[in-house]
């Protein structure tokens, strides 16, 4: 009986291990998910031999990245964080 509820504490932690990392992976791709998508853009164009479109695919990711900062300077908890997600997620 002891064995098994040792057993359940331990996925327990687990689980809330995950919930915590799928947490700051969200958040994360919430603030540079526009940064690594322009920038992948970039890398395809690159390869492909467009050469305008990639600079055009890097300017645009300079911008997120520039904005992402500006989001990310701001003071705020988790009651701004819906407010936050919710403008960037909408443009």
């Amino acid at each position: 009986m002891l064995k098994r509820k040792q057993k359940g504490q331990g996925m327990t932690e687990y689980i809330i291990i995950v919930a915590l990392i799928a947490i700051a992976a969200i958040g994360a791709f919430t603030m540079f998910g526009d940064v690594v998508r322009n920038q992948t853009a970039s890398m395809a164009a690159e390869l492909s031999g467009d050469g305008a479109k990639g600079k055009s695919a890097n300017a645009e990711a300079v911008k997120a990245g520039a904005k992402a900062e500006q989001v990310a300077k701001k003071k705020g908890g988790l009651k701004e964080y819906n407010t936050t997600a919710s403008s960037e997620t909408t443009r």
